[in-house]
């Protein structure tokens, strides 16, 4: 089967995402990278709201929510994270124009998302939650947006999926960041 291959996209995403009213919007976000790395450099992760098919940068509107996305994944599900790689945390302002807003109670589980297991499987599991997060990702940069405003999987917070490919560069910026200690920050906060 060739890469370029795609299932067809759901027609009820299709239809229900089609009927949205992009917003617009001007924030200030957080951003963990590995130190070193460039804040707005982007990726095709599969994760929760991507494919694998488009770039994405996944961004909190939370100094919080940032970190407990970042120690999640630094932990991979395990009960203490690797120490060595160095983390950084970015304020990353964005102006945008087309955003998708999926934020609101009810939204993600009115387009098919299991509410009672969002965020709460174990990494190794997540096959089980990121097919239909991705499906809905995927239909929103067919649409053209620019972001997608979703929960904060980790944090009671937002998260926005800005869609690298159809956001303007100009419209992003990040500064220089600090130095974190995942662990020391994990030990004063609990995610959910």
């Amino acid at each position: 089967m060739s890469q370029d291959y795609r299932l067809p996209r759901p027609q009820v995403l299709l239809d229900a995402i089609e009927i949205e009213t992009p917003i617009s919007l001007k924030a200030r976000l957080w951003r963990v990278v590995t130190d070193g790395r460039d804040p707005l450099s982007a990726g095709r992760s599969g994760g929760r709201w991507d494919d694998g098919s488009f770039d994405a940068l996944y961004t909190s509107s939370e100094r919080d929510g940032a970190l407990a996305e970042a120690w999640f994944h630094a932990a991979r599900g395990q009960p203490i994270p690797p120490s060595k790689p160095k983390k950084r945390i970015h304020q990353v302002n964005a102006e945008l124009t087309r955003v998708l807003d999926l934020s609101g109670e009810g939204r993600l589980a009115a387009l098919g998302v299991d509410m009672q297991r969002y965020g709460q499987l174990s990494y190794v599991q997540r096959g089980g939650e990121y097919p239909t997060t991705q499906q809905i990702g995927e239909v929103a940069f067919f649409y053209e947006y620019e972001a997608v405003v979703v929960p904060n999987a980790r944090w009671p917070t937002s998260n926005v999926v800005i869609l690298t490919e159809h956001a303007s560069i100009s419209g992003l910026s990040a500064d220089e960041g600090e130095l974190i200690d995942l662990a020391s920050w994990r030990s004063l906060n609990r995610p959910k």
